[in-house]
């Protein structure tokens, strides 16, 4: 690689690294936490809470992505890391349930994986041996399975 190829591959793995930390690193406590709001008692509120990030990521990956190959990479990965941060600055100020609730799925909004990924394969589809790269199946489809099957069970 040279040193501007690992210089965009670490500044594109941060970009991943800080919003998934960012994200999920709430997750083991955010059920307490959110019994200080109000409505905080409820839990189909508290897991619409935690889970509306994914389903509004989920959503916009596809849109994202055909944003990204029609406007330019970088200007959808900066318009995503922008609706992210609006998300989070909601979610960290929201004084009630339905205010974090909207922040998370600000925060989803801003789903830029798809088009991080996209600049990340860019090169390798100018690539001579990406065809070859791409086309060879990979065993994982047929051993994930057996190796989740092997592994004991934990209480």
């Amino acid at each position: 690689m040279t040193p501007v190829e690992r210089r965009a591959s670490a500044s594109l793995a941060a970009i991943f690294a800080a919003r998934m930390l960012g994200l999920f690193i709430v997750l083991p406590v955010f059920a307490l936490e959110a019994a200080n709001y109000p409505g905080g008692s409820n839990p189909e509120l508290i897991g619409l809470a935690m889970g509306i990030y994914g389903l509004t990521q989920a959503m916009l990956q596809i849109p994202f992505g055909l944003a990204s190959d029609r406007l330019g990479r970088k200007r959808v990965i900066i318009f995503g890391l922008l609706v992210f941060a609006a998300g989070s600055f909601v979610a960290a100020t929201a004084a009630s349930l339905p205010w974090l609730i909207a922040g998370r799925a600000l925060q989803g909004a801003g789903a830029v994986s798809a088009a991080v990924t996209a600049l990340l394969a860019d090169p390798l589809a100018r690539a001579r041996t990406s065809n070859r790269c791409w086309r060879r199946p990979s065993p994982w489809p047929w051993c994930a399975p057996r190796l989740a099957y092997d592994r004991p069970a934990t209480p």
